[in-house]
């Protein structure tokens, strides 16, 4: 088949064409190789035989032009930040998408794509979905918060309560049905997810959403601070520098390996059973950023003291933990562990041209922006 991967210089994107190519197809990559993500331009490790086109997922001409001949669409062209630019976190996930399905419908000379796959984010979930220890066996009810405002975490304070007792909310694992986005990128997501799949329904397109947890592995951009506590660990531990963990590092996440996410993206292609849904793509075991860090320390043969419970990102969740009980119903099985995804980006990194300052701008950056935020002094920490 002929396969347009949107994004496809990316970290999802580009082991996505490798794996297509490695299958017998041709694959086109659309990609406006942004500088926040590719400050050198295009990447060395994209696939040879793949075909690339420099353009924007925004602009009308650029998807006319990547489409020609096309038969399956891999969304994965999306804007990750914190920064406060709302609007261009709409642009690019959400309205590049709908531009996508309006050309598909208007266009007669795309009336043959097959299957739309579009690339979403566990982020639509927001906090997720808990339960309050001692008021759940009366009322059976989950409670899904709403963000932590700032006068709770500028205190210290982590946790999500209950309204009515005030103790401790339980987490527990989110499924697809968990929609509950709390900040921009969140949003332009959940919004993504509707266009999607309601257009796809209406003009009997065939879609599918992936819902990615923490993706970790090979490739992931050095420059993006979006990309986390692979790279925040990794890059202090190279250079020999305390990180940051934010909060009390006891936050649970769910992190998958790039290639048991590659695995779910080539599976739902050619299954009609997966047409119309969205699948959570999860690594099926909860993992808190501590127990992560003092993996990575392990793995890699480094120990350095981080500095934990004085920053936190606001507009972070606090847990969260996806339910793949659905996409496992399909075959797809999560078969590599963290341990291999630290290995495979150490290894990546030290190949990669890089500058001494590249942690320091990024949470300077982000501290300018007042993403990260530090605890008052009056603030007792719990």
């Amino acid at each position: 088949m002929n396969i347009l991967v949107s994004g496809g210089a990316g970290f999802i994107g580009s082991h996505t064409v490798d794996a297509l190519i490695e299958k017998g197809h041709h694959v086109r990559i659309l990609d406006s190789l942004q500088k926040t993500i590719h400050p050198r331009g295009k990447p060395d490790y994209i696939h040879p035989e793949a075909e690339f086109i420099q353009g924007d997922v925004r602009k009308k001409q650029s998807w006319l032009t990547a489409l020609k001949d096309i038969d399956v669409v891999y969304h994965f062209a999306a804007y990750q930040d914190y920064l406060p630019d709302f609007s261009t976190f709409f642009h690019t996930n959400a309205v590049s998408t709908a531009l996508l399905y309006e050309i598909i419908v208007a266009q007669a000379a795309f009336k043959k794509i097959r299957k739309v796959i579009v690339a979403s984010s566990q982020a639509v979930m927001g906090e997720g979905r808990y339960k309050c220890p001692q008021c759940f066996p009366s009322t059976r009810a989950f409670i899904y918060p709403s963000i932590r405002p700032e006068s709770q975490l500028s205190r210290g304070q982590w946790e999500h309560r209950c309204a009515v007792c005030h103790g401790q909310l339980k987490w527990l694992a989110s499924d697809e049905t968990v929609v509950n986005p709390g900040n921009q990128y969140a949003l332009s997501k959940s919004s993504q997810e509707q266009i999607a799949i309601q257009l796809g329904k209406r003009y009997n397109i065939p879609t599918v959403v992936l819902r990615y947890s923490i993706v970790q592995g090979s490739r992931q951009s050095l420059y993006n601070a979006y990309s986390g506590v692979m790279r925040i660990f990794a890059l202090s531990l190279m250079l020999g520098r305390a990180p940051v963990i934010f909060e009390d590092g006891n936050q649970i996440r769910d992190y998958v390996n790039i290639d048991d996410v590659v695995e779910a993206n080539l599976l739902v292609l050619n299954r009609q059973d997966a047409n119309g849904q969205v699948f959570n793509v999860g690594g099926g075991r909860g993992l808190s950023v501590i127990e992560f860090y003092n993996a990575m320390q392990k793995t890699v043969g480094k120990t350095i003291e981080p500095i934990i419970s004085r920053y936190y990102r606001y507009g972070d969740t606090r847990h969260i933990f996806s339910d793949i009980r659905k996409l496992r119903r399909l075959g797809w099985e999560p078969k590599r562990r963290i341990t291999q995804s630290i290995k495979d980006y150490w290894e990546f990194i030290h190949h990669q041209q890089r500058s001494e300052d590249i942690l320091e701008y990024a949470q300077s950056r982000m501290k300018g922006l007042r993403v990260i935020r530090e605890v008052s002094a009056s603030g007792s920490l719990c």
